[in-house]
């Protein structure tokens, strides 16, 4: 049986406890083994991380401590698959630069605040994450990110919608969602979900359930495959 954290938290804005519901809904239908708590405690536990198959953070800002973002990079480097989304994900811990290179990016901005009206347009449309999904417009925050160019991307959105202060550089496609990989792990991450009603049905739901699924698998996929773990973290790195 698949097993699946999921831990929330953070500024209560982002609506983390219905964000955890919508993801813990998801992965129970798909006959997971889930465990929700809101501590951050979870994350000291550095073998007990390794016994999941996937890893939801849903935590907006706040900070923890490096050791805490070892322990996780450590599990997923091993296989343990990581998903979440908008600030939950790629807005949290924003001193810890591993956790950052670890999801693939992180916030900066959203022009225009929320209820920006913005179309998020499919790019690899053969992609089982996104195949059959076709572009769809949003009204909520746009994030423009700073991210990997090593990311897979899956979906985009064009800035500038609102005039600001980034307007001047012309028009710029930011990555909205995107897989990579992490030692053995699988990532995924999507930038949609600022309120909970956002993801809650729809094409974003669609996406986000496709992409817990996906990463759910990471440590089945890294058995079949040829990789092998390495303890990257504890040689030498300086994060």
């Amino acid at each position: 049986m698949t097993k699946a954290l999921i831990t929330w938290g953070g500024w209560d804005g982002h609506e983390p406890d219905k964000v955890a519901g919508i993801c813990r809904k998801i992965l129970a239908e798909e006959g997971a083994e889930v465990t929700v708590t809101d501590s951050l405690d979870c994350f000291d536990d550095a073998e007990g991380l390794r016994t999941f198959d996937l890893i939801v953070p849903i935590w907006t800002m706040s900070t923890t401590t490096r050791d805490r973002v070892v322990n996780v990079s450590e599990a997923v480097a091993r296989g343990t698959g990581l998903a979440g989304c908008h600030g939950g994900m790629c807005d949290a811990f924003r001193d810890q630069v591993l956790w950052q290179f670890m999801t693939g990016a992180n916030w900066v901005a959203h022009p225009g605040g929320d209820g920006v009206d913005y179309r998020v347009e499919i790019r690899d449309m053969d992609h089982p994450l996104v195949a059959g999904i076709g572009d769809f417009d949003v009204s909520s925050e746009q994030y423009y990110l700073h991210v990997d160019p090593a990311n897979h991307v899956l979906a985009t959105t064009r800035f500038p919608t609102v005039t600001w202060y980034h307007s001047p550089n012309g028009p710029a496609d930011m990555p909205v969602a995107w897989t990579r990989k992490w030692g053995l792990g699988r990532v995924y991450y999507n930038a949609l979900g600022h309120k909970a009603n956002v993801i809650e049905t729809g094409p974003a739901h669609e996406m986000i359930r496709r992409g817990l699924l996906w990463a759910a698998g990471s440590k089945a996929a890294a058995a079949a495959g040829p990789a092998v773990y390495e303890d990257f973290a504890r040689a030498g790195s300086h994060f």
